[in-house]
């Protein structure tokens, strides 16, 4: 249930996500550089997926952290209705 000071007590993982998708980036190139010298395809092919998708999350973290604290979504986007406690389910019926 909201308590109404989401926006003062809130505070977004997305600095933790970008060190540790910097972090995965490093140690899955790693392992695919030391994987391939010594003649293990297998295993360096686990590690260039991990490595794939640790830059892909470093891309949308980047992205998100670009928009700014005040991003908004945009008129195509209903707004939230807060839930007032009587545990009914509210949909687009009411």
């Amino acid at each position: 249930m909201r308590t109404g000071s989401e926006p003062t007590t809130a505070r977004s993982p997305l600095r933790m996500r970008l060190w540790l998708s910097l972090w995965g980036t490093a140690w899955a190139l790693f392992g695919l550089v030391a994987f391939a010298v010594n003649g293990r395809p297998g295993w360096a092919a686990a590690c260039g997926v991990v490595l794939l998708i640790a830059v892909t999350d470093l891309c949308v973290v980047t992205y998100r952290m670009r928009q700014g604290s005040r991003y908004q979504p945009g008129r195509e986007v209903p707004p939230y209705e807060p839930d007032r406690g009587d545990r009914r389910p509210r949909g687009p019926s009411g």
